[in-house]
C-alpha cells in the first residue's frame, strides 16, 4: 500500500494543474494562509465561474488504497484452498442478499442515508478522513452512544454522494491510477463543490492534500436531506518525534477477547457506560503524554467500525488521551473477504510509518490475541522505528476459555525482538518499568 505522499506524487504526473487554476490558486493562497492550492476540474469556460462562487480553491482529495481495493496476491480469495473459497463465497453472497433485503425494507420505512463521521488524522500536508453512510430514520442522530448490537445491525447505504470539507473548505475528489475518473458534480443538489461516493459497504476513506496548522480541526460531511455532521481532525505537528499505537480490547478496555462468548457479550450487549478500564492504563497513557506533549495517540483495534462511538465515549469517559480510532471493516468483500486482525493492524501500522517517516512509535498491546507477534513483525520490518513495546498480560480469569480446557494456552509469549519489551498485568506495573526507560530516551 502506497503512502499518501507517494500517491499524490503520482497524481502530479497524471493530473497537471490547469494554468488558470494554478494562477487562481496562487492568488487565493496569498490571501488565505494555511490552505493548499488545489486542482480544479473543468474546462476553461467553467474555471472562472467556479472560482467566483468559492472563497478559495477546493482541497484536492483521493480515495485511500487499501487491501480491499488493491489486495496482494496472497490475500486474494482465488488463492485460498477450495473449501475456504467456497465457504467465503457463500458467506459473501448471503451477506449481499441480507444487504439488499434490509435496504428494501428500510426504504419502505422511509429511511434514507446519513453519515457516521469518524475521527481523522493528518500530517502537515495530508489528512486521512473516514466516514460511513448508513440508512437511518428521519430524526436519527450520528455518533449517539448505544449498545454494540445496534451498530452491528446498521444497514449500509452504498454508493452515496457525500460532500466533505475541512474547516469549511470543500474537498475536490479524484481517483488516481490507470482508470482515472473524476466525480461529476450533481447538478440536482444546491451545493458548491464536488462529491465523493461511498463504497459498496458505505465506507468513504479519503486522503486530502492541504496545508493546516497543527492541532484539532473540523471535518464536515453532508448528504442529501441531512444536516452536515462533523468530526475532529487531528493534525500532527512536524516536531512530534514519538507516537503511540495502542490496541483497545483488553489493553485499555476489559473485553476478555480470548473468551469468545464473553467478548461477544461485552461488544454487543453490555451497556457502554459499564465497560471497565484496565487498571492503571489511563494513568500510564497520561504520563506518556506528559513526557511527550506533541505525541499523537492512535487507537488501532480489530473492533469493527460499527462500535466506533462506543469506544470513542469510553476513551473520553476514562481519561485516556484522545486520538484517531483505526478500526476494522467486518463486511465481507468479494476480493479479500474480511481482513484478519494481524493483517488489519499491520496494514494501518505500515500506513502510519509511511505517513510519519521521522517518527518513532511506542506499541502498546496485550498477550490475549496476536499483538506480541504482530508488534515483533512491525519492529522487524521497520528497524529503528519502534521505540518500545508494552504488553499487558491478561489475568487467568480473563484468558480462561475453551483453549485452556483443550490444553492450549490462550495467551502469546513475549515477542523476541531487539526492541525493549515491557510487560505487566496493569498499567501501574508497566509504568514502573517503562517510564524510566522513556525518560532516559528523552534525555538523550
Amino acid at each position: 500500500m502506497r503512502s499518501p505522499r507517494e500517491d499524490f506524487e503520482a497524481a502530479g504526473k497524471h493530473l497537471p494543474w490547469h494554468d488558470a487554476a494554478h494562477r487562481a490558486a496562487l492568488a487565493n493562497a496569498a490571501g488565505a494562509e494555511g490552505v493548499a492550492a488545489g486542482s480544479v476540474v473543468g474546462n476553461d469556460a467553467n474555471v472562472g465561474n467556479d472560482l467566483d462562487d468559492m472563497p478559495t480553491v477546493p482541497i484536492p482529495a483521493r480515495k485511500a488504497v487499501t487491501t480491499f481495493d488493491n489486495p496482494s496476491k496472497r490475500e486474494r480469495i482465488e488463492v485460498k484452498p477450495p473449501l475456504t473459497r467456497l465457504t467465503r463465497r457463500v458467506i459473501t453472497n448471503v451477506f449481499g442478499v441480507w444487504s439488499r433485503i434490509s435496504t428494501q425494507v428500510v426504504r419502505q420505512w422511509g429511511w434514507y442515508p446519513r453519515v457516521e463521521p469518524y475521527v481523522g488524522y493528518g500530517t502537515g500536508d495530508y489528512s486521512r478522513l473516514i466516514c460511513r453512510t448508513v440508512y437511518a430514520p428521519e430524526h436519527a442522530q450520528s455518533g449517539v452512544l448505544s449498545r454494540g448490537i445496534r451498530g452491528m445491525l446498521a444497514v449500509p447505504a452504498p454508493r452515496t454522494h457525500v460532500q466533505a470539507s475541512i474547516d469549511g473548505m470543500p474537498l475536490n475528489t479524484m481517483q488516481i491510477g490507470t482508470s482515472e475518473v473524476y466525480d461529476k458534480v450533481d447538478r440536482t443538489l444546491d451545493r458548491s463543490g464536488e462529491y465523493a461516493i461511498s463504497d459498496s459497504a458505505g465506507y468513504l476513506d479519503l486522503v486530502a492534500q492541504h496545508r493546516l496548522t497543527p492541532g484539532i480541526h473540523q471535518v464536515s460531511y453532508g448528504v442529501n436531506r441531512r444536516k452536515p455532521v462533523s468530526a475532529n481532525l487531528y493534525t500532527i505537528p512536524a516536531s512530534a518525534k514519538v507516537g503511540i499505537i495502542s490496541d483497545v480490547d483488553d489493553t485499555i478496555m476489559i473485553t476478555q477477547a480470548p473468551v469468545l462468548w464473553k467478548a461477544a457479550y461485552n461488544l454487543l450487549f453490555l451497556n457502554p457506560k459499564k465497560k471497565a478500564s484496565v487498571p492503571g492504563m489511563s494513568v500510564l497513557f497520561t504520563r506518556i503524554a506528559d513526557l511527550f506533549p506533541d505525541a499523537p495517540f492512535f487507537y488501532l483495534s480489530t473492533s469493527p467500525w460499527n462500535v466506533e462511538s462506543s469506544i470513542r465515549h469510553f476513551i473520553t469517559d476514562h481519561g485516556f488521551p484522545e486520538g484517531p480510532l483505526l478500526l476494522r471493516d467486518l463486511d465481507p468483500r468479494p476480493k479479500t473477504f474480511v481482513p484478519s486482525g494481524p493483517q488489519h493492524k499491520l496494514e494501518f501500522a505500515e500506513q502510519l510509518m509511511a505517513d510519519f517517516p521521522d517518527m518513532k512509535f511506542i506499541l502498546v498491546g496485550d498477550d490475549g490475541q496476536k499483538d506480541p507477534t504482530t508488534y515483533a513483525t512491525i519492529a522487524r520490518r521497520y528497524p529503528g522505528r519502534v521505540l518500545a513495546i508494552a504488553i499487558r498480560q491478561l489475568s487467568p480469569k480473563e484468558s480462561t476459555g475453551i483453549a485452556s480446557v483443550a490444553g492450549v494456552t490462550a495467551t502469546q509469549p513475549i515477542p523476541v525482538t531487539d526492541v525493549p519489551v515491557f510487560t505487566g498485568t496493569t498499567g501501574s506495573n508497566l509504568l514502573k518499568t517503562m517510564l524510566p526507560y522513556l525518560k532516559a530516551h528523552l534525555g538523550q
